[in-house]
């Protein structure tokens, strides 16, 4: 049995934003650009102890670019130990052969929820070919949802294209916008004109992927802007556990604490944690 994870936290909470990392049973590919190492060892079982601990219902496992890079067989694996309780979200690699309608119409079948873009790891310029034109139809045929990982002066490119797209989307690590140009940064101010169109949610995550202070403070005026503009509604929350090429130790009830900070109130962490993901990975 599991209970809450904070005083105010919803029952059916949901992290959107886990790994899992298996090397034992899914050795990594030599090819990847980065090897987790041995203290980034996520095991399905790892995930499920961890979530139990915290009063955390449900998670979504995103396939990550390290280790793996687009080999989807952990992470598939992850879905059937995990069962109902989990969703997925397979990697759009350029390493591997191009997502098919079968393929995915089959992972779909066994939890997957979504496609991972990786504009961080692998620049904007897929996003113009005619490979994207074909995920972004099969995707929006699916109903899947495109998660999408890009970063400062990618934001503002990312928004353009994705405004324009028939596909439900979100926008990990708050877009990584750069504390130091702050809120009015052309590219953030390009990310709330997606939001405000509609389709597209911002996942509350990864606040040590931008920001070198140790509590993340300078992060909270980007959440806070994103909330004020757009409504809690269009808010998901993830840990980023297991916390992947992170120069310090990163504990996931800190995280849950910082997400009590980001969004004080009780329904709109009703709304980031259950409502809002429930719908875009669950429905």
């Amino acid at each position: 049995m599991t209970t809450p994870a904070a005083v105010g936290f919803p029952q059916g909470a949901v992290d959107c934003h886990v790994h899992v990392l298996d090397p034992a049973r899914f050795p990594y590919d030599p090819g990847a650009g980065y090897t987790p190492v041995a203290a980034e060892t996520a095991t399905a079982h790892q995930l499920a102890a961890l979530l139990d601990a915290h009063g955390v219902q449900r998670v979504v496992i995103i396939d990550p670019t390290s280790g793996y890079d687009g080999d989807s067989r952990c992470l598939l694996d992850a879905l059937e130990i995990l069962g109902e309780r989990a969703r997925g979200v397979v990697r759009w690699s350029p390493r591997r052969p191009p997502l098919q309608v079968a393929r995915l119409a089959a992972m779909r079948e066994r939890g997957i929820a979504g496609i991972r873009i990786d504009c961080v790891a692998d620049g904007i310029d897929r996003l113009s070919g005619p490979e994207f034109e074909q995920l972004v139809r099969v995707a929006a045929d699916l109903d899947l949802v495109l998660d999408v990982q890009c970063e400062r002066e990618q934001l503002a490119c990312v928004a353009q294209i994705l405004r324009h797209l028939p596909t439900r989307n979100v926008i990990d690590h708050l877009g990584r916008p750069d504390p130091a140009l702050g809120v009015g940064d052309a590219g953030f101010r390009a990310l709330l004109d997606l939001v405000a169109h509609g389709r597209t949610c911002v996942k509350l995550s990864g606040p040590m992927r931008m920001s070198d202070e140790s509590t993340w403070l300078d992060v909270d005026p980007f959440v806070r802007v994103l909330r004020e503009a757009n409504g809690a509604s269009a808010l998901v929350w993830g840990s980023d556990w297991p916390f992947l090429r992170t120069q310090a130790r990163t504990d996931y009830a800190t995280l849950l604490k910082v997400l009590e900070r980001w969004i004080p109130d009780g329904e709109d962490r009703r709304r980031v944690l259950v409502e809002t993901p429930h719908r875009l990975f669950f429905a």
